[in-house]
């Protein structure tokens, strides 16, 4: 009967209808003010920060209005000032920071804080209320603090970091200092009430596996792990047919796809996904590409835009998550080495840490750029991020700029077998992991570093950190460094394997002179085939030598000019060598260490090719630039031994061109051919007294380059090499201060 009313009266009844079936639908879909949300929000809240240094742990017991409190921006670490001085003692204690969070509060969203980093264990609180804690220094870690906010008091944070000893904490050795701080960037995160999982060691909340990569097809297994922050939820049945061209079932889409450099979508997929309340769970969707463009290292750093969303089932954006991934494949052959994309491709790599003279810990984006463009221009196409994982900006240049990380946790020399330590040290593993499983640079989990069998037997929780890491990530092999064969059974827990020799330096330099001695290394490893984890040697740039002998490592004297000795004689060796698959040289950068005195400084591991503060590159460094680097160059080496009381003078340049011509005071000494590793050495030239000019002309390919340096021959001047060191000489392998 109704039906058949009036026009107006029909009118009437539909509104009445519609209404009916809107409330329906709000009950139902939860479509209320809630669901209005716009993609996540990232704030940086660096600046503002107050800090006080305090050995108070309560927070119950600290005054946040004392006058004491100084205002800093973040990133903040303290401790390397008296270290760097070589003071053992420098502050190993609680640091407190506080801060007015300035939040615009919506009750229809979420709200989330995530730290970078902070040394080693961290506090948080919100207005008062203790939010969760953080053990460990390196990883990255966050909690949602929506429950703990007031949308009408003002909203204060404040973090207790300690930098203490814990036994439950790697590192508990090794040959770098911990300081203290929150020395890597803070956001504050504001999302839907559903998002991506933001908790789940802050990973992305979306895992691009990459399951199968060629030149015909690239298969991705794209896990996102969806959270619904919400009540609202029901066991769903059925979307009604108007929504969709199906009857889908599901209460949000959840989409993947990748773009081109030109934002171009070359690949999707989606479906309907349910959710449940007040719950987080994964979702898999398979990506396949066809004919990819590959990520191929140094030479190809191709990146694809990879983009996941969580919309409502009428299209509108709940969440997203856009990174950048490259989709690349690689093996380790034992015979052959290294491929990368089915093709050879040996490393050629240097290691780091993350300190910085005068800054320590807390060091910028551009300060990473800084570094990362030296490890380029040197030609090095893989890096040893040591001794533990460095952060998310570091990572995320070498994807950019094609170079293949070893990551790593900071298992170093000592470890304690207790529960605690063991279940520390896996979240260490899985903050790793998760964070930077997404990243194409990455090619290779760390377990441990030189770890020597004491009183305990460690092969149950090395062995359980190998599992972890291959469940984790089924697409990368686990890695270790070793320094002896007393235990050879944890020296295959591992994948594969890198060995820390330091021939040269901590063993003799006939070691260098015979490559086939590396035989005694090649089955220490699972997999077959082994690298060179670490090798090198010291350099003061002010200690110079015409004629070096392998010096005494904890003695004064560490010339130049033997470092580079040291380093010509191990590419030689190592790159002749086919199952050698990489070299990583120890280090890029000198960098601290409060437990040195020798090379006429303390507190400080010279062997870098870089100085400390960056302003310095080694003859070495040259030296490898000539052998990596495609860009041409020339260098005279020795340029800072520039007073000389020797007459005649070996003249040693390294050039990646054709030939070298060199002059001394305008008069031709002659023209000769690089040797295969790009060294030219003019013998046994005669200076005169005073000054010498010195031009190296290298030339080649339609090209000439130039260099020049001024030396000064005083018969009479005295080295500043002491003529005597009672020093022993200690021989490598000793859990990590013999690096």
């Amino acid at each position: 009967m109704i039906l058949k009313k009036k026009n107006g009266n029909w009118f009437v009844l539909r509104v009445i209808l519609i209404g009916i079936t809107l409330n329906f639908f709000s009950l139902v879909f939860g479509q209320n003010s809630n669901r209005k949300s716009l993609p996540r929000t990232v704030f940086n809240i660096n600046s503002d920060w107050h800090f006080i240094k305090n050995e108070i742990k309560s927070l119950d017991k600290i005054n946040l209005n004392s006058n004491d409190w100084q205002p800093i921006k973040l990133p903040h670490n303290w401790g390397f000032q008296e270290a760097q001085k070589g003071n053992k003692e420098y502050y190993k204690g609680v640091g407190w920071y506080k801060k007015l969070l300035d939040i615009n509060f919506k009750k229809n969203k979420r709200y989330f804080l995530r730290f970078g980093a902070a040394s080693k264990v961290a506090n948080v609180y919100i207005n008062n209320k203790h939010v969760g804690a953080h053990r460990g220094s390196f990883g990255a870690f966050g909690f949602e603090i929506t429950k703990y906010l007031s949308d009408t008091e003002p909203n204060i944070v404040v973090v207790s970091v300690d930098n203490s000893k814990f036994t439950d904490i790697a590192p508990l050795g090794g040959d770098f200092n911990v300081y203290g701080g929150l020395y890597r960037s803070v956001f504050l995160i504001e999302t839907a009430k559903v998002s991506f999982a933001l908790t789940d060691h802050v990973s992305k909340g979306v895992t691009w596996l990459q399951s199968e990569v060629s030149d015909e097809k690239a298969l991705l297994e794209v896990i996102g792990w969806i959270s619904n922050g919400t009540s609202n939820g029901l066991p769903f049945t059925h979307f009604p047919k108007e929504i969709g061209e199906t009857i889908q079932e599901g209460r949000y889409l959840y989409r993947v796809k990748l773009l081109d450099h030109q934002d171009k979508e070359v690949a999707a997929k989606e479906i309907y996904i349910n959710i449940s309340p007040n719950l987080t769970a994964p979702y898999t969707l398979t990506l396949e590409l066809q004919n990819p463009h590959l990520w191929h290292g140094t030479k190809d750093p191709y990146l694809y835009k990879a983009v996941a969303e969580v919309r409502e089932p009428n299209g509108e954006l709940v969440d997203r998550v856009t990174q950048n991934i490259g989709l690349r494949s690689f093996y380790i052959d034992a015979e052959k080495g290294f491929f990368l994309n089915d093709k050879p491709y040996r490393l050629r790599g240097v290691s780091k840490h993350q300190d910085r003279k005068d800054i320590g810990w807390a060091v910028s984006k551009e300060h990473l750029e800084e570094d990362i463009d030296l490890i380029k221009e040197m030609g090095a196409n893989a890096l040893r991020c040591a001794h533990y994982q460095h952060s998310d900006d570091l990572v995320d240049l070498c994807d950019k700029a094609g170079i293949l990380v070893w990551s790593e946790i900071p298992l170093v020399g000592s470890m304690n077998e207790d529960k605690a330590f063991a279940e520390t040290t896996k979240n260490q593993l899985k903050d790793m992991i998760r964070q930077q499983i997404n990243h194409p640079s990455v090619f290779a989990w760390g377990l441990f570093n030189e770890i020597h069998v004491k009183k305990n037997d460690p092969h149950r929780m090395l062995m359980d950190l190998k599992l972890l890491a291959n469940a984790e990530d089924k697409t990368r092999p686990t890695i270790a460094a070793t320094s002896h064969m007393a235990a050879p059974e944890i020296n295959k827990i591992p994948n594969i394997l890198g060995w820390n020799r330091y021939p040269g330096w901590y063993d003799p330099f006939e070691h260098l002179k015979n490559a086939k001695q590396w035989n005694k290394y090649k089955n220490t490893s699972k997999d077959g085939g082994f690298c060179f984890s670490e090798h090198g040697a010291g350099a003061n740039i002010k200690h110079h030598e015409q004629n070096p002998e392998q010096p005494v490592p904890k003695s004064f004297w560490h010339p130049e000019e033997w470092q580079a000795k040291v380093h010509e004689a191990a590419w030689e060796s190592y790159s002749s060598t086919p199952y050698i698959w990489g070299s990583f040289v120890w280090n890029m950068f000198d960098f601290a260490s409060v437990k040195r005195e020798e090379g006429g400084v303390i507190a400080l591991n010279d062997k870098g090719l870089v100085t400390f503060n960056r302003k310095t590159k080694k003859d070495a460094f040259y030296f490898y630039k000539a052998n990596w680097s495609n860009t041409p160059m020339v260098h005279i080496t020795s340029k800072r031994h520039d007073i000389r009381n020797e007459v005649e003078t070996p003249i040693k340049i390294y050039t990646n061109l054709s030939k070298v011509t060199c002059y001394v005071n305008d008069s031709l000494i002659g023209e000769i051919e690089p040797n295969a590793y790009h060294i030219a050495i003019f013998k046994d030239v005669e200076l005169v007294k005073g000054e010498n000019k010195i031009i190296a002309i290298a030339s080649g390919e339609n090209q000439e380059l130039k260099d020049e340096v001024i030396w000064v021959y005083d018969p009479n001047h005295n080295s500043i090499k002491p003529k005597e060191d009672k020093q022993v000489k200690r021989i490598h392998g000793d859990g990590g201060f013999g690096q």
